[in-house]
């Protein structure tokens, strides 16, 4: 018997049919990923499995266990054996690593909290999952790639007998996909069965048992993995065969529009220096890629050039021949400068607000007449870029919140280009993007440097990053120690870089 059935569901939100009248079976201490285009209702048809949309919400049946399911909420879910650990992070940034993993379901002793059995096995759990830092840390404390592994010993520990992970390894670094895959295996070994939702295709080959494919809110196929390839995948997923993902073209012009010189950035609360003796020319049409690992100071170089920092900067930095003062993002935008972030939900979008207030608030001087919101324009400028970008929402009034992860992502490059940036600077571009959305945005890397704009492009996806960099420059421990031409550049190269080591003399 499958220990979880999905039957007939159809889940609608106004203007949108998310899901119509999907199938999902799986079975008892395997993984299962689960793929698709963004959009094609992977996070809502798992919403409705763990209750965050209840019962009546949608139509169709729920069974675990061959037993029916009607989850009023969360709670209902997680008591019937689902945990999900969401694309977006949910812990509470100031609260401690123990506290977000024995939130509501903290270890007591007579009604009481026991603090140091608590501290005790998150410290357990953190080791397992290899992260090797003290649980009373605070979550504000950790990047992106650290707390989402949090959130993966949150579900571990609660012992769950269905783990739903929705781009679990998005944020994650080489090393640490390695630790997450080994632990999916010791899952499977346990019995526990895994939902796995992934854009990483190799991932999803490697590790799965089984692939179901929706698209456009239907279920397609549901495939052995040993039957399946991964161009197979993408066909299913899009429709259509998606050759040469990575379309590189060398549009670089022989022409300097930004130096960096000896750069080094305090910041000013930590008195930390969070870059050190950066050097680097960045040309027009050139798309200068960064490597590292996690932790190596990649988005820290992004953020003290882009002005998101308060500190002091030692050295140089021009751009197009004029010295350059990093005083705050606005003088950035002034400058030409535009950073998408790793972290669209904190520093790229107001989640609050609609998607016309988002895409035109780095440019609102070209939708205003003396200093007057032209709304008609307004408009018709978000239509512009988020129709280049093939936005899906139901419409430009809709708040950003209620977007798919990738959507969010479309409207951040949406914002930015709308700037008409001279240096645009990439951090993670396709993070949590779908194989066919990633094409889309690396054309449009190759029409923006076709019209001579640099680019800056920060990745962890070492084939991504081989595949669209003119040049890389890697760093380690907030330095960059090699550059490599596009011909020299290779992942053994890359990392044997991102961990201290050098490369040999040919």
């Amino acid at each position: 018997m499958a220990i979880l059935e999905m039957k007939n569901i159809t889940k609608e939100f106004p203007g949108v049919k998310a899901l119509n009248n999907v199938t999902f079976k799986v079975e008892r201490g395997e993984i299962h990923s689960l793929c698709g285009e963004n959009g094609a209702g992977k996070s809502t048809l798992m919403k409705v499995l763990s209750g965050v949309y209840p019962h009546g919400t949608y139509e169709g049946d729920i069974l675990i266990e061959g037993k029916e399911q009607q989850f009023a909420e969360i709670k209902d879910s997680e008591l019937a054996g689902v945990t999900i650990i969401y694309q977006e992070l949910a812990l509470v940034q100031e609260m401690s690593i123990a506290e977000n993993i024995f939130l509501n379901n903290e270890p007591k002793k007579a009604g009481i909290i026991n603090w140091e059995e608590m501290y005790k096995e998150a410290n357990q759990w953190l080791t397992k999952i290899g992260l090797h830092i003290e649980s009373n840390l605070k979550i504000s404390s950790l990047g992106v790639g650290q707390q989402q592994l949090v959130e993966i010993a949150k579900a571990l520990a609660k012992n769950a007998e269905i783990i739903i992970m929705d781009e679990p390894t998005a944020a994650l670094a080489e090393g640490e996909v390695e630790i997450l895959i080994e632990i999916l295996e010791q899952l499977r070994e346990d019995g526990i069965t895994v939902i796995y939702i992934s854009h990483k295709l190799k991932e999803v080959m490697r590790i799965s048992d089984k692939v179901t494919v929706l698209r456009d809110g239907e279920s397609i196929a549901t495939k052995d993995i040993k039957e399946i390839t991964e161009n197979d995948i993408i066909s299913l997923m899009v429709g259509r065969e998606l050759n040469d993902l990575f379309p590189y073209v060398n549009n670089i012009i022989e022409e300097k529009v930004m130096e960096v010189k000896d750069f080094s950035f305090i910041l000013q609360q930590a008195k930390k220096e969070v870059t050190s003796g950066i050097n680097f020319e960045l040309k027009k049409g050139e798309v200068l890629g960064i490597g590292g690992l996690m932790g190596a100071g990649r988005t820290e170089l992004a953020m003290s050039l882009f002005g998101g920092y308060e500190g002091t900067m030692k050295g140089s930095i021009s751009i197009d021949g004029k010295d350059y003062s990093i005083k705050g993002p606005k003088e950035a935008i002034k400058a030409g400068l535009a950073y998408v972030s790793e972290d669209r939900k904190k520093f790229g979008l107001v989640l609050g607000m609609d998607v016309t207030k988002n895409t035109t608030m780095a440019s609102l001087n070209q939708v205003s007449s003396l200093s007057f919101l032209n709304h008609e324009k307004e408009i018709i400028e978000t239509e512009n870029y988020n129709s280049k970008m093939r936005v899906k929402t139901p419409s430009l009034e809709t708040k950003v919140l209620t977007l798919s992860g990738g959507n969010q992502q479309k409207v951040v490059l949406s914002k930015w280009l709308m700037s008409g940036p001279k240096i645009l600077i990439l951090d993670e571009p396709t993070r949590g993007i779908d194989v066919g959305a990633k094409q889309e945005i690396y054309k449009l890397i190759n029409e923006l440097t076709a019209q001579g704009v640099a680019i800056i492009m920060i990745s962890s996806e070492l084939p991504e990053l081989l595949g669209m960099s003119d040049r890389i420059l890697v760093m380690a421990e907030n330095r960059i120690t090699g550059e490599l031409t596009r011909e020299e550049a290779n992942q053994e190269s890359i990392l044997k870089l991102a961990t201290g080591g050098e490369i040999n003399e040919k």
